[in-house]
């Protein structure tokens, strides 16, 4: 248990617990990714609400969640430390070592990671926290007609301040009453201050995913000729420009069409 303790306080194990923890928030990347694109739907926010509903309250859902939350923290504390004992000791960045030749995005992921979590404490204040915890997230009620498929929206309020949900069929119509984070998301984008914020940590996202996602596997020694260049397309051309473009359309488009 000691060598196991001691392996993981090293420099190589924090870098490890790095390399793990940034691999598991690139997989949840995907998944968010695919679940905001629901926003592009021409439905009300139906659909969004629909998935931001089930997101908080499977219980599966919101284990990962909270694993979520603690990877992001471990991840942003062992930056740190790394970071400070890099310092005091020699320039050797996250998980490579430092050189002249090394790129801006590894000689800058301290920086790239501090606008991050700033990002992330403010979104998740915004939109997490206050879904949750707060009255500051209306209701919306959803009517679908069994027979013709077609849908109409209208805001909800509660007769009781501990509602949270609920789906019921009257008349042949589905009727679904969720929380309606999609009127905030719309109003969250229609502020231009927060779009641009929004589209510059979009912007560190690629170069922080595009030297983290390579080093990451470097770190394991997951590191093979045939299997690197895969590695490194995929970090480049995925994590770093897919995905960013993808999140941040979101508020650009939100903001010069919907709000």
């Amino acid at each position: 248990m000691s060598e196991f303790k001691e392996t993981f306080n090293s420099s190589l194990g924090k870098k490890l617990i790095m390399a793990l923890t940034g691999l598991f928030l690139c997989t949840f990347l995907i998944v968010h990714l695919g679940g905001n694109l629901l926003l592009f739907k021409n439905d009300d926010g139906y659909a969004f609400n629909v998935y931001a509903n089930f997101l908080t309250h499977f219980p599966p859902i919101e284990v990962i969640a909270y694993i979520l939350y603690l990877c992001i923290l471990v991840h942003t504390l062992y930056a740190i430390i790394l970071t400070v004992k890099n310092r005091k000791a020699r320039p050797v960045g996250y998980a490579v070592t430092a050189s002249d030749n090394a790129s801006w995005n590894s000689k800058n992921m301290g920086l790239l990671g501090s606008i991050l979590f700033l990002f992330i404490v403010i979104h998740m204040n915004d939109f997490w926290y206050n879904y949750k915890y707060t009255d500051k997230v209306g209701f919306k009620e959803y009517r679908t007609d069994l027979s013709s498929g077609i849908t109409q929206s209208a805001d909800f309020m509660p007769a009781s301040a501990k509602f949270e949900n609920s789906v019921s069929t009257e008349n042949n119509t589905e009727i679904v009453r969720v929380k309606d984070l999609h009127a905030r998301v719309q109003h969250s984008f229609g502020n231009l201050i927060y779009v641009i914020f929004y589209v510059i940590a979009m912007v560190a996202v690629a170069f922080h995913l595009k030297h983290g996602f390579q080093s990451a596997f470097r770190t394991l020694g997951w590191v093979h000729r045939k299997y690197t260049p895969i590695v490194e397309f995929i970090g480049t051309w995925f994590f770093a420009i897919i995905m960013p473009i993808g999140f941040a359309l979101m508020p650009i488009v939100y903001y010069f069409t919907r709000s």
